[in-house]
């Protein structure tokens, strides 16, 4: 029987470019989403009450994102996923406020 502790793998010095990375892109990809359940959510973008609700909503999004950006192998895959999830979220928002309604 082999006695000795297994190795763990180091921390990786990247954390701070996840932090940025979650940051600045987990901030933008929370106003799309916010902006998304605006436009899209129940009662259309008129309905009352539903502007402080998008408002409050960007909070908990952008956290989640935050948070879940260290998850990723390095700071470049975040950004590249981040990015692509960005580029999808405001796709998908300007193509819906286009729509005639």
């Amino acid at each position: 029987m082999n006695s000795k502790p297994e190795k763990k793998a180091p921390i990786r010095p990247d954390w701070w470019s996840k932090t940025l990375v979650g940051c600045v892109l987990g901030w933008t990809l929370a106003l799309a989403l916010a902006g998304l359940f605006a436009w899209a959510g129940p009662g259309g973008i008129a309905a009352p009450q539903k502007n402080q609700f998008v408002m409050w909503l960007i909070a908990p999004i952008w956290m989640m994102v935050f948070s879940l950006s260290y998850l990723f192998r390095s700071g470049l895959s975040a950004l590249g996923w981040l990015g692509a999830a960005n580029l999808l979220a405001y796709a998908v928002l300007f193509m819906y406020r286009g729509l005639p309604t």
